[in-house]
Protein backbone atom coordinates (compact mmCIF):
# COMPACT_ATOMS: atom_id res chain seq x y z
CA UNK A 1 0.00 0.00 0.00
CA UNK A 2 2.55 2.27 1.34
CA UNK A 3 4.60 1.78 -2.07
CA UNK A 4 1.54 2.68 -4.17
CA UNK A 5 1.03 5.68 -1.92
CA UNK A 6 4.57 7.07 -3.08
CA UNK A 7 5.00 5.84 -6.88
CA UNK A 8 5.87 8.18 -8.47
CA UNK A 9 6.51 10.96 -5.56
CA UNK A 10 10.42 11.61 -4.88
CA UNK A 11 11.52 10.64 -1.40
CA UNK A 12 14.58 11.83 0.42
CA UNK A 13 15.11 10.41 3.81
CA UNK A 14 17.32 11.90 6.57
CA UNK A 15 16.64 15.30 5.03
CA UNK A 16 15.49 18.44 7.06
CA UNK A 17 13.43 20.46 4.99
CA UNK A 18 13.90 23.81 6.41
CA UNK A 19 17.71 22.95 5.26
CA UNK A 20 16.58 22.57 1.74
CA UNK A 21 13.71 24.99 1.38
CA UNK A 22 14.14 26.68 -1.33
CA UNK A 23 14.85 23.85 -3.56
CA UNK A 24 11.85 21.60 -2.24
CA UNK A 25 9.72 25.03 -2.27
CA UNK A 26 10.64 25.15 -6.09
CA UNK A 27 10.27 21.40 -7.15
CA UNK A 28 7.03 20.84 -5.01
CA UNK A 29 3.94 21.86 -6.07
CA UNK A 30 2.35 20.46 -2.57
CA UNK A 31 4.50 20.34 0.30
CA UNK A 32 3.24 18.12 3.73
CA UNK A 33 5.06 19.95 6.29
CA UNK A 34 4.94 17.70 10.03
CA UNK A 35 7.32 19.31 11.82
CA UNK A 36 6.89 22.02 14.10
CA UNK A 37 4.84 25.31 12.52
CA UNK A 38 6.49 28.14 14.60
CA UNK A 39 10.26 26.91 13.32
CA UNK A 40 8.38 26.68 9.72
CA UNK A 41 8.15 30.11 10.07
CA UNK A 42 11.44 30.83 12.03
CA UNK A 43 9.75 31.72 14.91
CA UNK A 44 8.20 35.11 14.00
CA UNK A 45 5.60 35.41 16.64
CA UNK A 46 7.79 33.62 19.40
CA UNK A 47 8.25 29.80 20.11
CA UNK A 48 5.93 27.74 20.87
CA UNK A 49 6.24 25.58 24.14
CA UNK A 50 6.14 21.83 23.34
CA UNK A 51 7.00 18.55 25.98
CA UNK A 52 9.50 16.05 25.16
CA UNK A 53 10.06 12.42 26.30
CA UNK A 54 13.07 10.14 27.41
CA UNK A 55 13.35 6.52 27.62
CA UNK A 56 14.94 4.01 30.32
CA UNK A 57 14.97 0.90 28.80
CA UNK A 58 15.80 -2.19 30.64
CA UNK A 59 16.62 -5.96 30.09
CA UNK A 60 14.59 -8.06 32.09
CA UNK A 61 14.88 -12.15 33.24
CA UNK A 62 11.10 -13.25 32.73
CA UNK A 63 9.88 -14.45 29.66
CA UNK A 64 6.81 -11.74 29.67
CA UNK A 65 6.44 -8.46 31.72
CA UNK A 66 2.96 -7.25 30.84
CA UNK A 67 1.57 -9.39 28.32
CA UNK A 68 0.97 -6.28 25.92
CA UNK A 69 3.48 -4.54 23.28
CA UNK A 70 2.14 -0.68 24.96
CA UNK A 71 0.48 0.11 28.65
CA UNK A 72 -0.83 3.57 29.05
CA UNK A 73 -0.54 4.74 32.59
CA UNK A 74 -2.63 7.97 33.16
CA UNK A 75 -2.51 8.53 36.91
CA UNK A 76 -0.35 10.98 38.72
CA UNK A 77 1.32 8.66 40.82
CA UNK A 78 3.55 6.73 38.32
CA UNK A 79 6.85 8.86 36.99
CA UNK A 80 6.05 7.27 32.94
CA UNK A 81 3.73 7.86 30.65
CA UNK A 82 3.85 4.29 29.10
CA UNK A 83 5.79 0.87 29.30
CA UNK A 84 6.76 -0.68 26.48
CA UNK A 85 7.58 -4.43 25.60
CA UNK A 86 9.01 -5.03 22.64
CA UNK A 87 8.66 -8.44 21.66
CA UNK A 88 5.25 -7.87 21.64
CA UNK A 89 5.48 -5.87 18.42
CA UNK A 90 7.08 -8.66 16.78
CA UNK A 91 5.92 -11.86 18.43
CA UNK A 92 9.27 -12.77 20.14
CA UNK A 93 9.81 -15.95 21.71
CA UNK A 94 12.96 -14.96 24.06
CA UNK A 95 13.66 -16.30 27.32
CA UNK A 96 14.29 -12.62 28.07
CA UNK A 97 12.55 -9.30 27.86
CA UNK A 98 12.96 -5.77 27.06
CA UNK A 99 10.87 -3.21 28.47
CA UNK A 100 11.26 0.52 27.68
CA UNK A 101 9.64 3.33 30.25
CA UNK A 102 8.78 6.35 28.59
CA UNK A 103 8.68 9.69 30.57
CA UNK A 104 7.10 13.05 29.10
CA UNK A 105 9.47 15.99 30.54
CA UNK A 106 9.83 19.83 29.60
CA UNK A 107 11.71 20.23 26.29
CA UNK A 108 15.38 21.86 26.43
CA UNK A 109 17.37 23.35 23.78
CA UNK A 110 18.21 20.80 21.37
CA UNK A 111 15.46 18.51 22.46
CA UNK A 112 13.03 17.08 19.86
CA UNK A 113 9.36 17.99 20.40
CA UNK A 114 6.74 15.85 20.86
CA UNK A 115 3.51 17.10 22.39
CA UNK A 116 2.07 20.39 22.24
CA UNK A 117 1.24 22.23 25.48
CA UNK A 118 -2.05 23.67 24.70
CA UNK A 119 -3.36 26.46 27.01
CA UNK A 120 -4.70 29.71 26.66
CA UNK A 121 -1.66 31.89 26.28
CA UNK A 122 -0.22 28.78 23.52
CA UNK A 123 -2.70 28.43 21.63
CA UNK A 124 -2.89 32.03 20.83
CA UNK A 125 0.28 31.96 19.71
CA UNK A 126 -0.35 29.48 17.59
CA UNK A 127 -3.27 30.52 16.15
CA UNK A 128 -1.48 33.84 14.71
CA UNK A 129 1.20 30.94 12.94
CA UNK A 130 -2.04 29.06 11.93
CA UNK A 131 -3.23 32.24 10.24
CA UNK A 132 -0.22 32.70 8.12
CA UNK A 133 0.03 29.10 7.53
CA UNK A 134 -3.59 29.89 5.56
CA UNK A 135 -1.60 32.11 3.14
CA UNK A 136 0.55 29.62 1.68
CA UNK A 137 -1.51 27.53 -1.03
CA UNK A 138 1.06 24.70 -1.51
CA UNK A 139 1.71 23.88 2.07
CA UNK A 140 -0.30 21.62 4.20
CA UNK A 141 0.44 21.29 8.06
CA UNK A 142 -0.40 18.11 9.40
CA UNK A 143 0.32 15.95 13.27
CA UNK A 144 0.98 16.77 16.33
CA UNK A 145 3.42 19.72 15.59
CA UNK A 146 2.03 20.75 12.50
CA UNK A 147 -0.67 21.79 13.82
CA UNK A 148 -0.11 22.37 17.59
CA UNK A 149 -2.26 19.79 18.43
CA UNK A 150 -2.79 16.18 20.63
CA UNK A 151 -3.70 13.96 18.13
CA UNK A 152 -4.34 10.05 18.45
CA UNK A 153 -3.00 7.82 15.52
CA UNK A 154 -6.38 6.77 14.37
CA UNK A 155 -7.63 10.59 14.36
CA UNK A 156 -4.71 11.29 12.36
CA UNK A 157 -4.91 8.44 9.56
CA UNK A 158 -8.72 9.73 8.98
CA UNK A 159 -7.78 13.24 8.82
CA UNK A 160 -5.37 12.20 5.87
CA UNK A 161 -7.72 10.34 4.47
CA UNK A 162 -10.29 13.01 4.47
CA UNK A 163 -7.89 15.39 2.67
CA UNK A 164 -8.29 16.61 -0.47
CA UNK A 165 -4.78 15.91 -1.10
CA UNK A 166 -5.37 12.56 0.02
CA UNK A 167 -9.18 12.56 -1.64
CA UNK A 168 -6.91 13.17 -4.83
CA UNK A 169 -4.11 10.45 -4.43
CA UNK A 170 -6.68 7.97 -3.56
CA UNK A 171 -8.46 8.54 -7.21
CA UNK A 172 -4.94 8.25 -9.06
CA UNK A 173 -4.17 5.57 -7.44
CA UNK A 174 -7.56 3.56 -7.92
CA UNK A 175 -6.39 4.63 -12.23
CA UNK A 176 -3.63 2.61 -11.94
CA UNK A 177 -5.08 -0.79 -10.85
Amino acid sequence: MVEKLIRGIDVELNTDYLLKRDYWDAQASCIVYTGSIDEFFDYAFGKLPYRSIYFETERLECENYQGNAVVNYTDRQTGHTRIIEHKHFEFGEQPHTIISREYSIQMKEGMEPFYPINNEANNALYTMYENRAHTLSNVKFGGRLGQYRYLDMDAVIAAAMESSSFVSLKAALMKTR
